[in-house]
């Protein structure tokens, strides 16, 4: 029965990361267009909008839509539910914009970016409609409508690049990309409304009761993601309030987010959060150990080759992408690809299984103090790539913690904290097929997209030979023809 489960869960999962995998590719290609349309400065200007905009609707939600997950899946006032977090989320929504209007002239000089103000109230309109819009994908998942919540997400995203992409090239400038934004915010709350209307059938309305609880649900979890959000944007406010627009664009193209690292991270520990939690009700704490090395292993054989070409490919993939206005970005950009390495430990899915919900928020918080105390210095040594490497350390400070509290949850010493040889072995098979790739960099003249899928093909070529080749390295990662035998046939097996 729990394998029958198990194999249910996997199939929606693998609707909802095609449908995001389409939306994530079109919203990729937003910041590699305006990097084109702009110049520096207002490509600057731009990605600090975004950054105030990121940064509060993390934090303004309040964990409300995210409650839905737990309350719309139990019927019984689903409808009441859903409308107490979209009026919650539209009065959080209301509060930014007053927020971002009364205090715009002191964010454009905190920033030093007189530009910032005349677009703040945009942005806040922006961001109110965002925010109440929010609720959509996560209701259709919660009533197990994945293939129309997976079409929803990539029709979604893929408005919202043409809304952004198209004012930018026909009119140019910040203001046009944010009115194409509302205007794709407006359709969205609209569709979401006339969606929610048709599913509850007139059930949509407020429960002060119902509310609370929600509400009381909501807020821790709301606290923790407000550390995690103020943590992970915080270098980049460090930077943009040093420098002028233009140089912070060199900074936050360097910080690019590969769409890659999300998904498959955050699919993957989903299913293994979903698994452990049968190890963890039942006591077996070896058969939870295995699960979270076998976890470790599957992100590492993604997250690390990934990791080591990028460092490798860097100034193709930047002038491919942006091209030679940010070459500036290179060296920021390699320091930035060793941040894909801590996410291959999978440490806050295992705390959250194991309801250890405070020590991760002071863990979060640990993370934030050591940027807080050392990006300055580390601005003064390194220049702005030292914004990303003190982000690095914090966060790899913060895992090796993390593991160390995990080995003691599951009773597992030094040598069983973490898969020892398996890791060693993907590393040196990351480390060695770079060779290949860094010779054809290095030495053909192409231009930079052909040099880039050429270095490309060899190092995925060079990786899997070398991982999948050697008998050892298989046996390691890859289950055993028996081993794979055994487990279909107890899958076969009923279970009662």
């Amino acid at each position: 029965m729990k394998q029958r489960l198990l194999d249910a869960l996997r199939g929606p999962a693998m609707v909802l990361i095609a449908g995001r995998a389409v939306g994530f590719a079109a919203l990729f290609m937003i910041p590699v267009v305006l990097a084109r349309v702009f110049n520096r400065a207002e490509f600057g200007t731009y990605k600090q909008l975004f950054l105030v905009f990121s940064t509060l609707y993390g934090i303004a939600q309040l964990g409300m839509a995210e409650s839905l997950y737990y309350f719309v899946p139990r019927r019984a006032g689903a409808g009441r539910h859903v409308c107490n977090a979209v009026v919650t989320l539209a009065c959080a929504g209301l509060g930014c914009l007053t927020l971002l209007y009364a205090a715009r002239t002191a964010i454009a000089a905190w920033l030093t970016n007189s530009q910032l103000a005349d677009h703040l109230v945009l942005l806040g309109l922006l961001l109110a409609l965002t925010l109440v819009a929010t609720v959509f994908e996560i209701v259709m998942i919660s009533r197990g409508q994945h293939v129309k919540a997976a079409v929803t997400y990539a029709g979604s995203d893929f408005a919202r690049a043409l809304l952004f992409i198209i004012p930018a090239l026909g009119f140019g400038g910040v203001g046009a990309v944010l009115i194409g934004a509302v205007a794709f915010g407006i359709l969205r709350v609209a569709a979401m409304l006339a969606y929610l209307w048709q599913e509850f059938d007139g059930g949509l309305r407020i429960d002060v009761g119902l509310w609370r609880r929600q509400l009381a649900y909501a807020l821790p979890f709301a606290l923790a993601v407000g550390v995690e959000v103020v943590q992970t944007n915080f270098h980049q406010y460090v930077v943009a309030a040093r420098f002028d627009a233009a140089t912070f664009a060199i900074y936050a193209v360097g910080c690019l987010q590969i769409p890659l690292v999300d998904l498959v991270m955050t699919s993957t520990v989903n299913v293994m959060m979903v698994q452990m939690t049968a190890h963890a009700r039942e006591g077996d704490r070896r058969a939870a150990v295995s699960l979270w090395h076998s976890t470790i292993s599957r992100l590492a054989i993604v997250m690390f080759p990934l990791a080591a070409f990028l460092l490798v490919a860097a100034r193709p993939v930047i002038v491919a992408l942006f091209t030679t206005k940010y070459l500036a970005s290179v060296p920021i950009f390699m320091v930035w690809t060793l941040t894909i390495l801590p996410s291959a430990f999978a440490v806050d899915g295992v705390l959250r299984v194991y309801a250890q919900t405070r020590f991760l928020l002071v863990m979060n918080v640990l993370r934030f103090a050591l940027v807080v105390v050392l990006i300055w210095p580390f601005l003064s040594i390194f220049g702005m790539s030292g914004a990303v490497l003190v982000t690095l350390l914090a966060t790899s400070v913060a895992k090796g913690v993390g593991a160390v509290r995990i080995a003691r949850l599951l009773g597992a010493g030094l040598h069983d904290a973490l898969p020892w040889r398996r890791l060693a072995g993907i590393v040196a098979s990351a480390v060695i097929a770079a060779v290949p790739a860094f010779w054809i960099i290095h030495t053909v003249t192409l231009p930079a997209l052909a040099v880039l899928a050429c270095a490309g093909f060899a190092y995925a070529g060079a990786y899997a030979a070398l991982l999948f080749g050697s008998t050892t390295a298989a046996r390691q990662i890859v289950p055993s023809s028996f081993a794979m035998r055994r487990r279909l046939a107890a899958w076969m097996t009923p279970q009662g």
